[in-house]
């Protein structure tokens, strides 16, 4: 299919934590952006959702991630098992970070490069597996220690970014573009009417901002209000925005070899160079 011309403002629309044990609300949200056009998306798989969801052993997962790739859609791998089991925060910006802005959710934030290279590679090592083209790493919680950015730099052959809240590194560089970002906490009515605040701020700061991401997560689908909103998000940010999948944008405006935009190649080519690459 043909390139969309990211010369305009853009639109990058990710659904997080995508896993056999969100499935179920991760198809309602993905009806609900095919209904509004929004093509190409970019998923967030997760290996091992804690330590209970495992991709690999779920055959009917596995197909339907292939039709998303063959829709035109993205996989990115997003941590391994989306669990902080680090070691207790020891100040109180640790604490708010890892345990109010999420839940224990920031599997990256505390690591060492040791530890966060072995789940890293893990991930790599599935993607290879299912032949599944690799370009993007996003923490979640978009939670990122020194160690795993240190671990990141080992693989800057397989990676062309990584995202945070606020932006996206480049790699291997690691230069950073500040993008918008509108996401929800739908959990209570308070942190519900705190992220509609928070995404009318981002929507007026996005108007400068080449890209736009909206980060759409399972627990979305779960709250009718907060899905509807999406919907008006979505059709709004279509409507003034070109849709392009994170590692699309990426790919245009990061630095080195790999810039280069070409044809997505076939399935069966995908896989063949995934082998060569990791053999």
């Amino acid at each position: 299919m043909p390139f969309p011309d990211v010369a305009k403002p853009a639109v990058a629309i990710a659904v997080h934590d995508v896993t056999p044990a969100t499935w179920r609300e991760c198809r309602e949200l993905l009806a609900m952006l095919d209904d509004a056009g929004a093509s190409p998306l970019s998923l967030l798989v997760i290996p091992h959702y804690h330590y209970r969801s495992v991709v690999l052993r779920d055959p009917a997962f596995l197909r339907a991630m292939e039709a998303r790739l063959a829709r035109g859609d993205e996989l990115v791998l997003h941590g391994y098992f989306h669990v902080d089991d680090a070691a207790s925060p020891r100040t109180p910006r640790e604490w708010f970070s890892r345990r109010m802005l999420t839940r224990r959710e920031g599997e990256f934030a505390a690591l060492d490069e040791c530890a966060a290279a072995r789940r890293i590679e893990a991930g790599i090592a599935m993607f290879d597996r299912l032949g599944w083209p690799l370009a993007g790493f996003v923490p979640p919680a978009w939670l990122l220690s020194a160690g795993t950015r240190a671990a990141l730099s080992r693989y800057g052959d397989r990676f062309d970014y990584v995202t945070v809240r606020s932006g996206i590194f480049h790699l291997p560089g690691w230069r950073f573009e500040r993008t918008a970002n509108l996401w929800y906490s739908p959990d209570s009515a308070l942190r519900r009417a705190i992220s509609a605040c928070a995404i009318a701020r981002e929507q007026s700061r996005a108007r400068h901002v080449p890209l736009l991401r909206l980060s759409l997560h399972p627990q979305d689908a779960r709250v009718r209000p907060v899905l509807d909103h999406w919907r008006q998000l979505v059709a709004r940010a279509l409507a003034e925005r070109t849709p392009v999948t994170k590692g699309g944008w990426a790919r245009i405006h990061g630095a080195g070899p790999r810039q280069a935009i070409e044809a997505p190649p076939s399935r069966a080519a995908s896989r063949a160079s995934v082998g060569v690459a990791s053999s």
